[in-house]
């Protein structure tokens, strides 16, 4: 599913990257009022602001969807520890990193001993 949805979100961000690039800014009218030649496009001389508009508020609006969907997403793990909690019980803490395991050997020899009793 999170795979789709990153699909989605590409092609949305790729979309609104042509809508914009198509539009034309506000100084093109006055432009073609003077024989810019811009007035002759297929849609007329407003229809092409109105539906690229329009095509544009509607693919933001899908982008800024499947980018809160992407956030639950990533947000959703399996495991309810923070990173800093895996971060400690990887070390040899327990819990938030206060306290201290007592499993956890004092000298190079104490290590040694313990590696020969786990057993494989």
């Amino acid at each position: 599913m999170e795979t789709l949805v990153w699909t989605l979100h590409i092609i949305v961000a790729a979309t609104i990257i042509i809508l914009v690039l198509l539009q034309q800014g506000k100084g093109a009218d006055m432009g073609a009022s003077f024989g810019g030649g811009s007035s002759g496009s297929l849609f007329g001389a407003s229809g092409s602001a109105n539906f690229l508009s329009r095509m544009t508020a509607i693919s933001a609006t899908i982008f800024f969807i499947s980018s809160l969907t992407l956030t639950y997403f990533s947000g959703n793990t399996p495991n309810d520890q923070s990173i800093m909690q895996k971060i400690g019980t990887e070390s040899g803490e327990i819990g938030d990193g206060t306290e201290k395991s007592s499993e956890i050997p004092q000298s190079a020899g104490d290590a040694a001993s313990k590696a020969r009793e786990i057993p494989e």
